[in-house]
């Protein structure tokens, strides 16, 4: 039996994600070790590997078949575009994609006038205000702390992760409009959907399990 491989975003995802496996019976103590150098891990029992990678390059591993399988924020999914299946949302890593500025930025937006928008998202900032608003905006990528954009007049509005809003707040922003909601995604590589199907499956059934019974412990 071959091995199937997962790629998972770096950070709080992949340590949730392990977590997850190992509620399952799958031992992941070694991928769980903070003081840990390695880039693979595998679990011999399983026939399974497991890589952490940038999460923007996780929906690229799973593309090409790299990894047959990948958890990864909907966000990065949304941005990257790649083709692939996006199998499951996971329910952890909840937050939500909108369009923020300052209160007075609001009338711009139903007036539909040319603004500039500062994202490190730039596809999904495209795609909501053409497709979604058929408004026409100059997107400006960014990379740092977006918040900054339109304090300093670099752009009308911004496109960004709000989890709590504290930072807006801090920054004399609020938001303005919600493009959706955003969690943690398993995508797998089309090839290995059908090659891999009854494995995969098997363990997209066995976290849901997981997921389902936490959830009933909560309520």
């Amino acid at each position: 039996m071959r091995y199937l491989t997962f790629a998972l975003a770096k950070g709080r995802l992949a340590k949730k994600t392990l977590k997850l496996f190992s509620s399952m019976g799958i031992d992941c103590s070694e991928a769980l070790d903070p003081d840990t150098r390695k880039l693979i891990f595998v679990n011999e029992e399983h026939k399974l590997k497991f890589f952490l990678a940038k999460a923007s390059d996780v929906p690229t591993y799973v593309e090409y078949g790299a990894a047959d399988c990948g958890v990864v924020g909907k966000d990065t999914i949304m941005e990257e575009g790649r083709d692939l299946y996006e199998v499951m949302d996971l329910g952890f890593g909840k937050c939500r994609m909108c369009v923020c500025g300052p209160e007075s930025a609001r009338e711009l937006l139903s007036r539909n006038e040319i603004i500039r928008v500062a994202s490190k998202y730039p596809n999904i900032a495209k795609s909501y205000f053409t497709e979604k608003k058929n408004q026409t905006v100059e997107i400006i990528k960014l990379n740092g702390s977006v918040e900054l954009a339109p304090i300093v007049d670099l752009s009308e509005v911004i496109v960004d992760i709000v989890e709590t809003g504290s930072t807006l707040r801090e920054n004399g922003l609020t938001v303005l409009e919600e493009i959706c909601p955003l969690s943690a995604r398993v995508c797998v590589n089309r090839v290995s959907l059908k090659m891999q199907h009854d494995r995969i499956v098997k363990l997209l059934d066995e976290m849901k399990k997981i997921l389902d019974s936490e959830e009933g412990g909560k309520s």
